[in-house]
């Protein structure tokens, strides 16, 4: 999904805000307010005082302009509330209107025989259905998700993923996964359509950053339960509240009951009001971050799993390692001279823009086996083709190729050479040790082999070492064997290796974790990692990746990056997070509301209550109106901290807490006093009480 960082980056866009200020009007319906247990009763609340506005109520001691304000009051926290969660649903739609105009219908070729690729129908992508056969050659779009069942070919994903390096797709492999939209570069490949219409991949990031699909996560229920359960209580409390101060006014024979709408800003003030706006948009905004850093969770539930996770399976390649191999020696054969290669390896490298053909080339310059300036003689460059699995150039008489050992091999021999013994020897030896042998060939002469070599990530023994202060137990998991997997673990740092692993080792492992009760995370893109994913508490799945792991797990990295799981970990450690701190601050926050409202709201039945007033509100009509309005204002205050998240750091549970305390909880108790007191000082200034 292509990255848009001056939208990601602007928090209030003008066409966002736009669309959010509107919705937040359209859900003053009731069915939507609804769903929000501590909102409704905010709403409830507004409808009632608006009509105590309208029809005055007889014998009450309430002034009009007190009870209009209070009832303008309480629609605003409402509006602010609606819009704190319509513009984390804003910045979604923007990403789903740009994948929509990615989306287009596309001509097909129809095959009814997949070994009959000369005979297609030319049919509409969008009359594709579930097991279509269908042709794409080199030019064309993927008219539908699916996979590949015969031939290879350089696909462009950019139109998807927002990564501009095209990728290999082939059948039988462990990269056979193609997606509607994305372009074929080279060669051809029949597909097999996985996704009818409105199914594909691109739909269903559609529907998943529009929220449409969104469900809450088993935290965010258990939490909505608890404030629903408290506003409860505290309307059951605030109710009982007025025929005891009507009791007290008859016993005593003097004062006056607390009216009606002090009643409802009492309980607007003691009820959560303020976790209770910001929390749909503290769920949709870890979806959106999540989305932001280009991985598509297939539920909620994925993204607050990743929060908890204390164990982390990586792959070896790609994640410890660079992934893109670089060369490390050149390695000739009995009779050819180091020179000889090294000329050779560059002249089939020098057009070559992979990170490996760049490699090769720098390796030569740098030995001093060729010239600085060298430049690209004449003749025909062979670009790498998935079929051959070769590059090289012929002209002036030569034939240089460099590749996979049996593809040179079969090349080789089909120009009449034979293949020495010590170039298997060599490339037995470099494999060995943990490399990868990429053969030169000169005609029917092999030259020699270069060791491509793994190298660790630049920052990854620093990012492991941050794991590791979060709690994180780090596991590099490869094929490699015993004494490869120990170099390199030793070099990166990992808490622990599994060497020469295979889907069943991969899948007890994660089992014996989460019977000894850890949260296990795991990155993979093979049909041979399918088990251990599905059974991975959070399964980040690459891209690049086979549909069967596609299928089994919960999150998909359209990047293909497996580093992208310390990301997903955060942005769900900073939901986790973000939820819990607004939360400290919205029940601490309200201590302070009951010292400027309790007094102010019973003043007239129990005048002794105002030696409470630490304050100082100018009367009881300021105290309540201050609070109310401050307790409006503190939701869309809050709103940049809800949609941004807050920030996590590896300081370790108790220092977290502690830290969370201090900040939010205090700072919730602290600030309404401040607030509060402010927004007196103005109503007395302007006159308003």
């Amino acid at each position: 999904m292509p990255r848009h960082p001056a939208a990601s980056s602007a928090l209030l866009s003008g066409p966002i805000l736009g669309a959010a200020i509107l919705l937040s009007f359209k859900r003053l319906w009731p069915m939507h307010q609804l769903r929000n247990p501590v909102m409704f009763c905010v709403y409830m609340g507004a409808l009632v005082s608006t009509l105590c506005a309208v029809f005055p109520m007889p014998g009450s001691a309430e002034p009009s302009w007190f009870v209009v304000s209070i009832a303008l009051c309480l629609w605003v926290t409402i509006l602010f509330a609606n819009f704190a969660e319509s513009l984390a649903e804003g910045r979604g739609k923007a990403q789903a209107a740009t994948l929509k105009a990615a989306r287009q219908d596309t001509p097909a070729k129809l095959l009814a025989n997949a070994d009959k690729r000369e005979l297609y129908k030319i049919v509409s992508s969008t009359s594709l259905k579930r097991d279509d056969i269908v042709l794409v050659c080199a030019g064309d779009m993927v008219p539908g998700d699916g996979q590949v069942i015969a031939g290879a070919a350089s696909i462009d994903e950019s139109a998807v993923t927002g990564e501009s390096a095209p990728v290999i797709r082939a059948a039988n492999g462990d990269r056979d996964s193609v997606i509607a939209g994305t372009c074929v570069l080279s060669d051809e490949i029949v597909v097999r359509i996985t996704a009818g219409a409105g199914e594909s991949f691109l739909d269903s990031m559609i529907a998943l950053v529009e929220g449409a699909k969104r469900q809450k996560t088993p935290n965010e229920i258990a939490l909505s339960i608890l404030l629903a359960a408290m506003s409860l209580i505290f309307l059951i409390v605030v109710v009982t509240l007025l025929p005891f101060s009507i009791f007290a006014v008859q016993r005593a024979g003097q004062g006056t009951s607390v009216g009606v709408v002090t009643l409802i800003a009492l309980l607007v003030c003691l009820i959560p009001t303020t976790i209770g706006g910001l929390l749909s948009a503290i769920g949709i905004a870890g979806m959106d971050r999540l989305i932001r850093a280009n991985v598509i969770a297939k539920s909620g539930r994925a993204v607050e799993a990743a929060g908890d996770v204390n164990v982390l399976l990586l792959d070896k390649t790609g994640t410890i390692t660079l992934g893109n191999r670089q060369a490390a020696a050149f390695m000739p054969v009995e009779g050819v001279s180091s020179a000889r290669l090294a000329q050779a390896a560059m002249l089939s490298s020098l057009a070559d823009d992979t990170p490996e053909g760049v490699s090769i080339v720098a390796l030569a310059q740098s030995l001093g086996q060729v010239a600085p300036d060298a430049s690209l003689p004449q003749g025909e460059f062979i670009p790498f083709s998935a079929e051959t699995r070769l590059s090289g150039i012929k002209g002036n008489g030569h034939c240089v190729m460099k590749g996979a050992g049996d593809a040179i091999e079969r090349h080789v021999r089909s120009l009449g050479g034979v293949v020495p013994q010590d170039a298997r020897n060599l490339a037995e030896q470099i494999a060995r040790q943990g490399g990868t042998p990429l053969w030169v060939a000169d005609g029917a002469q092999v030259l020699g082999i270069i060791h491509l070599k793994d190298i660790i990530k630049p920052g990854i023994r620093q990012r492991l070492a941050d794991l590791r202060r979060m709690g994180i137990k780090s596991i590099m998991v490869t094929g490699d064997n015993p004494l490869t997997a120990a170099t390199i673990a030793a070099e990166a740092g990992v808490n622990d290796y599994m060497a020469e692993a295979t889907p069943k080792t991969k899948l007890e492992y994660i089992r014996k974790m989460q019977a000894g009760g850890e949260m296990v995370a795991m990155v993979g893109d093979g049909t041979n990692d399918a088990p251990a994913l599905a059974q991975a508490d959070v399964a980040v799945v690459m891209n690049s990746g086979t549909q069967a792991a596609k299928e089994a797990g919960n999150m998909i990295d359209l990047d293909s990056d497996p580093t992208k799981l310390i990301e997903v970990v955060l942005i769900g450690k900073q939901m986790l997070m973000t939820r819990g701190a607004l939360t400290t601050f919205s029940m601490a926050n309200d201590l302070a509301k009951y010292f400027a409202i309790i007094p102010a709201a019973l003043a007239g039945t129990y005048p002794g209550l105002m030696r409470l007033n630490v304050m100082q509100l100018s009367s009881p009509g300021s105290a309540i109106l201050s609070a109310v309005i401050f307790n409006a204002l503190i939701v869309v205050a809050l709103i940049p901290l809800a949609l941004r998240g807050v920030r996590y750091r590896p300081i370790g549970a108790a220092a977290l807490l502690r830290h969370n305390s201090l900040v939010y909880g205090l700072g919730g108790v602290a600030a309404p006093f401040v607030g509060i007191k402010l927004v007196d000082m103005m109503l007395k200034m302007m006159g308003a009480v």
